[in-house]
Order: structure tokens, then C-alpha cells, then sequence
């Protein structure tokens, strides 16, 4: 045997260890989705059953609920007799409902809004 001949046969060596680390690299990917899908499977099966039909939620008779817009006002943090306010007697939202439900509407001659290009209020 001569040099070539070695080369050749090291190279087809090679080529089959490479082709051998593919196969079981590309089995040991096929195993683990095939192994995530049934785990999935397993784990849907112990889930409970969809709602059928009458346990689906619907409308009230009444129909459907609207958006509600009022006018809220702040609550006191700093009440005028100085007593402590304390924490029960604070609301969760920190607002209540204003008695003047009148929309605020910006004055005659300004602008309305910032930016707006008019003369503001002086």
C-alpha cells in the first residue's frame, strides 16, 4: 500500500463516522419529539372535558352591560378638622362620585387645548 491508498482509506473512514454521529444525532431528535408528543398527549388526557354547549356563558336577559361615564373626585388625604385619616377608611379606588355630573368644558376665547395655537387664558 502506498500513501494514497492510506489517504483514502482514512478518508472514507471518516466520512462514515461522520455519516454514523448524523444518524444518531438526527435519531436522538426524532426521539425526543416523538417523546414530547406523547407527554402532551398524556397531559391532555388528564385535563377535564370542554364545556359543552349549556355550560357556555351567555348574555344576561337584560342584554348586554354598557360602559357607565361619570365624574369622580378625589379623595381627602388631608381632611379640614386634622384628624388622621386612617387606612379602612380610605376607598380602594381613592375617588368617589362626584355630585356635579356636569362635564367640565373649557372657557369662551381660549383655545381648549394645549398647544392649540390660540391665546390661552390671561
Amino acid at each position: 500500500m502506498d500513501t494514497a491508498s492510506h489517504l483514502v482509506l482514512a478518508a472514507t473512514t471518516h466520512e462514515w463516522g461522520v455519516l454514523v454521529a448524523f444518524i444518531i444525532g438526527f435519531v436522538v431528535v426524532v426521539g425526543g419529539l416523538v417523546w414530547a408528543v406523547w407527554l402532551g398527549i398524556r397531559v391532555m388526557r388528564r385535563e377535564p372535558d370542554r364545556p359543552n354547549e349549556a355550560e357556555q356563558p351567555h348574555l344576561p336577559v337584560t342584554g348586554a352591560v354598557h360602559e357607565i361615564s361619570e365624574m369622580r373626585d378625589l379623595d381627602e388625604l388631608h381632611p379640614e378638622d386634622g384628624e388622621r385619616i386612617m387606612p379602612y377608611a380610605l376607598h380602594t379606588t381613592r375617588s368617589k362620585r362626584s355630585p356635579d355630573q356636569h362635564r367640565p368644558r373649557w372657557s369662551p376665547g381660549s383655545s381648549g387645548s394645549f398647544g392649540g395655537g390660540g391665546g390661552g387664558r390671561t
